[in-house]
């Protein structure tokens, strides 16, 4: 069998994926000497720009990161600062918090599911492409969309950047009638979400496997989203926790010359989050309806199939409805929207599980409350080097069995990307880059 020798692949532009961001593949015969997912967006520099704030603004600020998980950013933020603050929200708040969380997992599940990623398992180049085939499909899709919108607005104050969410709470809470509504649409959207697992089980997926340790958070009671401990599994079967201050302990950022986001490290190796993490170490937590879903998806207990990702989310949507039904039915208006949070010195630490993985925030206040240093750590930014070593694998894999055109290579290597859904903007974070060069 013939093969080409040093080959380099260069894709300008990723399609299908949140922000923009290009590959870089040098081969040699069968060998893949380099891959390089770069991420050329230019550093959004918030880290920076939220020193010298009050304590009561980086909820609001840090939600203009991105406009598909800006619930993610604003619960880390205002988890990170209630813990510098010393305040515990009542549990009907976190219910809602939760509730918030789930609608953002719906509707970004559902985007990526039906508009980003069926169309590499169903053969088109487009979302547009796929309406043209299979229109009641995508049609699923958007009503999933519009299902997680809605909670968004009710809760939120719109679908995009909300405006309602505040610390201690929100700064207004909805009344029962507010919820019935809802509730009809979000019954209505279990349906779809059905409907969805059955699609995505049906995809032929590609055998192959990540070398990757799994981070995500995982919760003594329930599927972990908007609280919890971090976990780590890792490769060898080996589980162990750590205290969310300690996330800067374990999780190490470095620079890289080719991306304007720092790549990291769990204690030394790399590491992957977000749905396949959170399923492998929080699997056992989900409701007995998302646990139909895992059945009906034909997952097995840790898949590290980065393809198969795609039953988890599908999985996730589930789960998110039900969930948000569960908290609808349970539902009392607190006595108070939100308690208060009263400044002091001190550092704050806030994780939580954006849809594409595990996002870490950390502050610093002074006795006033001003914020003196802040970071953000989002999980494209963890899962860039996990993304590089799979198109390694998948790559080299394919060299072995065949000879792939530059073409079909290519494609090859995009689709292995989106499997990891990555929302480039969000990652694009750090400040400082110093290139020697020879």
């Amino acid at each position: 069998m013939t093969h080409r020798g040093s080959r380099v692949l260069r894709v300008g532009s990723l399609a299908r994926v949140e922000g923009e961001g290009s590959l870089h593949l040098r081969v040699a015969g069968r060998r893949v000497e380099e891959a390089q997912l770069r991420i050329y967006e230019p550093p959004r520099f918030f880290e920076a720009f939220l020193r010298g704030r009050a304590h009561t603004e980086p909820p609001d600020i840090t939600a203009r990161v991105c406009g598909i998980c800006p619930v993610a950013y604003q619960m880390s933020a205002c988890r990170a600062i209630e813990d510098a603050c010393g305040v515990t929200v009542d549990r009907p708040l976190r219910d809602l918090r939760r509730m918030l969380y789930c609608g953002e997992w719906i509707e970004s599940h559902a985007l990526h599911i039906y508009l980003l990623h069926a169309p590499d398992f169903l053969g088109c180049d487009s979302a547009v492409d796929l309406a043209r085939t299979r229109r009641a499909a995508v049609e699923r899709g958007l009503r999933l969309k519009q299902a997680g919108n809605a909670i968004l607005e009710l809760l939120g104050g719109r679908a995009i950047h909300p405006v309602n969410v505040r610390l201690g709470g929100f700064h207004r809470v909805p009344a029962h009638d507010e919820l019935r509504p809802l509730q009809e649409k979000l019954r209505r959207a279990a349906e779809d979400a059905w409907e969805t697992v059955g699609l995505v089980a049906g995809f032929d997926f590609p055998d192959t496997s990540l070398d990757a340790d799994f981070l995500a958070l995982s919760s003594p009671t329930t599927y972990a989203i908007e609280d919890g401990t971090p976990a780590v599994l890792r490769t060898d079967g080996a589980r162990r926790h750590f205290r969310p201050s300690a996330f800067p302990d374990h999780v190490r950022e470095e620079q890289v010359p080719h991306s304007t986001a720092l790549h990291s490290r769990l204690d030394g190796r790399r590491h992957l989050t977000g749905p396949l993490a959170r399923f492998a170490i929080s699997g056992d937590s989900l409701s007995p309806t998302a646990r139909e879903a895992v059945r009906e998806a034909g997952l097995d207990t840790v898949c590290r199939n980065p393809y198969r990702s795609v039953l988890v989310r599908a999985v996730e949507v589930v789960y998110a409805i039900d969930e948000a039904l569960r908290i609808i039915a349970a539902y009392e208006p607190p006595a108070r929207p939100h308690v208060d949070v009263q400044p002091r010195a001190g550092t704050g630490h806030g994780i939580t599980e954006a849809p594409r993985g595990l996002l870490y925030h950390r502050y610093r206040l002074d006795p006033e409350g001003t914020v003196t240093d802040a970071c953000l750590v989002p999980p494209t930014a963890q899962n860039q080097g996990a993304i590089e070593d799979d198109l390694v694998r998948i790559v080299e894999r394919t060299l072995a069995e065949g000879d792939p055109t530059d073409e079909e290579l290519t494609r090859l290597c995009e689709r292995a990307i989106r499997n990891h859904d990555p929302c480039i903007s969000c990652s694009a974070h750090f400040l400082d880059l110093t290139i020697d060069r020879a």
